[in-house]
């Protein structure tokens, strides 16, 4: 994917003040596997797509526990994202160390974009190819941060990234305004939901989704895959339902109809 004779070195700007190389990693981050968040005032949930690529393999993890009160979701390269969550543990057990309380989340993600931001810098390193996003609790409340390549961070009520994530979003962005008023197990089904249309038209499974959640007197942790599937097979009900009753509904309307054909 070569572009022109800027896109050689990540330091290198184009005439149009532009990095390309950020941009590639940009790239990299929607190439890869679905992630969601969505948050309430006291539950943040994380969900995943966790395709093999192969048959003869196992799928690789996209959700790591930073600590009892951080989550991290990951789209892109999935070994940057394993570095990555290394280096957030690392920070949080040296903050635990040393104050004795657990790290905002806030302060972890600043953290986390100085990082990523000096690889933007240094024309021996090259950009992040993954991007994150960052679910916890803290004195302040629930959080969900979307770190990107660049050294950016968003803090968002309910976010998707990776591949064929804009199904998800427009999802929920029709839905996000409840979001603070929902249960944990709501949160946990419109997660699933989401991460449903990012399939788009293939069978959603337990096997495929990884679903965590993380709340008040709630640790960081993945739900059970029997409680994904159920959830799941609820949901399929729910979709069969009406096509079940829309002939029904048709042979009403037509024998009211008929006496006025006459």
């Amino acid at each position: 994917m070569f572009r022109n004779q800027y896109d050689t070195d990540v330091t290198t700007w184009s005439p149009a003040g532009r990095l390309f190389q950020v941009e590639y990693a940009m790239e990299a981050v929607k190439q890869g596997a679905a992630a969601v968040g969505l948050r309430s005032t006291s539950h943040v949930v994380l969900a995943t797509v966790n395709k093999a690529a192969s048959d003869l393999s196992s799928h690789q993890r996209k959700v790591f526990k930073i600590d009892d009160h951080i989550g991290v979701a990951i789209a892109g390269l999935t070994a940057d994202g394993r570095v990555l969550s290394r280096y957030l543990r690392n920070e949080c057990i040296n903050h635990a160390f040393v104050y004795e309380s657990p790290l905002p989340v806030s302060r972890l993600v600043v953290r986390l974009a100085d990082k990523a931001q000096v690889c933007t810098q240094r024309s021996w390193k090259r950009p992040f190819g993954v991007g994150l996003l960052v679910a916890g609790l803290d004195e302040t409340g629930a959080h969900l941060y979307y770190n990107c390549p660049s050294g950016s961070y968003f803090e968002y009520q309910a976010f998707a990234i990776g591949s064929r994530s804009q199904a998800a979003k427009t999802f929920l962005e029709r839905r996000f305004e409840s979001f603070n008023t929902y249960s944990r197990d709501e949160l946990i089904k419109d997660a699933i939901f989401a991460i449903k249309e990012t399939l788009q038209g293939d069978k959603l499974t337990s096997s495929i989704c990884t679903v965590a959640i993380v709340g008040q007197d709630e640790a960081f942790h993945m739900i059970d895959q029997k409680v994904i599937e159920e959830i799941i097979n609820s949901m399929e009900i729910k979709e069969d339902a009406p096509a079940d009753q829309a002939p029904l509904q048709e042979e009403d309307k037509g024998s009211e109809e008929a006496p006025m054909d006459i």
